[in-house]
């Protein structure tokens, strides 16, 4: 069932990206709070829609698909858009960005074959990382500076997505070493069908009919 509380929440970090698109376009000081604060709500509907379908066994096939999928547009979409207000480190972004479509890829193809991807203790902390990050650089020069000129709002948001670029480098790899591992097995064998020919029918219908 799609509308059940889990998957109304994994759908409303898909529905807060036009919000926080409008705000990073809006010339004021509010702007950047609203957008941070947003963002913020949004990455708590991501671990609350997982604690309530185990709490409510609410599970379903849909939920499993929207919920990596709503994580990857929100923060594809939020990257893309710091970079296009000069908010985000190029480099450091696209390496986010290429690491979510090859591991996106490597995920598709390992359910094909009915693998697992395996789940590395080090990629819960770059998304931890990636997420303050964003946050930091959501609120822009609205924020306060800790130690003029060097220790800003914009600065750590900047260090901390470069932490996150660098860790995204070192998980990439372990996933992409993983399916490889998986490549090199051989494909399981595919079972074909005998097909009936076609004369068979006609066989048949010749031994029912009755003698002329």
């Amino acid at each position: 069932m799609i509308y059940n509380l889990p998957n109304i929440l994994t759908l409303s970090r898909i529905g807060v990206i036009p919000p926080l698109i409008a705000l990073l376009y809006w010339d004021h000081p509010l702007a950047g709070w609203f957008a941070c604060g947003l963002f913020a709500v949004a990455g708590f509907t991501d671990f609350f829609d997982g604690y309530f379908a185990r709490t409510r066994r609410q599970f379903s096939r849909i939920g499993r698909v929207l919920d990596p999928i709503a994580d990857k547009l929100l923060v594809a979409s939020v990257i893309v858009m710091l970079v296009a207000v000069d908010r985000a480190p190029v480099i450091a972004a696209l390496i986010i960005l290429c690491r979510e479509l090859m591991v996106s890829g490597l995920r598709e193809y390992l359910a094909e074959i009915s693998a697992g991807m395996p789940v590395i203790r080090m990629s819960k902390w770059k998304t931890a990382i990636q997420m303050i990050a964003i946050g930091f650089l959501l609120l822009g020069e609205a924020g306060p500076t800790f130690v003029a000129p060097y220790l800003t709002t914009v600065a750590i948001g900047e260090t901390l997505l470069w932490i996150a670029a660098a860790l995204t480098l070192v998980t990439g790899y372990a996933y992409m070493r993983a399916g490889l591992e998986h490549m090199k097995r051989p494909l399981p064998r595919v079972r074909r069908r005998k097909r009936r020919r076609a004369t068979a029918p006609i066989r048949a219908a010749r031994s029912t009919s009755p003698a002329a």
